[in-house]
Parts: C-alpha cells; structure tokens; sequence
C-alpha cells in the first residue's frame, strides 16, 4: 500500500490544479448563464479535498496508523459526495469524484486489512 499512497497522492496533487481551473471556468459560466446552479463552487471543494487527501496520502505513505487512514477516507469520501451530489452541468466533476471514489475504496481496504494485521 505504500506504493499506491504515493501513486494516488502524486496524481490527486496534480488532478486538483486541473479541477481547479475547470471549476473557475464553471463558476463563470453559471455566472454569466445566470443559471443558478453551484457546480463551480463544488468543483473547488473537490479540488481541496484532492489536494489535502494528496499531501495526507504522500505523507503518511510509511505511516501505518489508523487516524492517517480514516482521515484519507474523510477527505477523499467528502470529494467524492461533494461531487456526484453537486456536479450540475460541470460533467467533468463527475469523473474527478470518480477518481475520489477509487482512492477512498483503496483507503477502506487499506484499514480493513491493517486491522485484521
């Protein structure tokens, strides 16, 4: 698993300044579209859960505690429903809640199986 913390860290770290910039961009078009809706805003909580789950899961790669686990499984978990809750005409949304998603799945094997250790 240290490997895949590394990996995931490595690749949520770089995934949230993209999803970043692509929430600017949707929050400005909801502006301007005047349409209501707060995918933009959604997209910037993802972002953040990204970029903290990245530097937790880089981090805490030699780590074999539960809390850097659970915390993993908080911060990817909270992108993860942030997104598919409030993706809203931000489709790519949807593919970085994804990716949010597989890392909290790998983090809750991560526990399971350090608990039965």
């Amino acid at each position: 698993m240290k490997t895949w913390k590394l990996v995931s860290g490595i690749i949520s770290i770089v995934l949230s300044v993209f999803v970043v910039f692509q929430s600017m961009m949707a929050g400005l078009a909801n502006a301007l579209e005047e349409s209501g809706q707060s995918s933009g805003s959604a997209g910037l909580v993802v972002s953040i859960c990204m970029l903290c789950g990245g530097i937790v899961s880089i981090v805490s790669r030699k780590n074999n505690s539960k809390g850097t686990k659970i915390a993993l499984i908080i911060l990817f978990g909270l992108a993860t429903f942030t997104g598919f809750v409030l993706a809203g005409n931000y489709s790519d949304l949807y593919i970085w809640s994804f990716w949010c998603l597989i890392n909290t799945i790998l983090a809750i094997i991560s526990l399971r199986k350090g608990i039965r250790n």
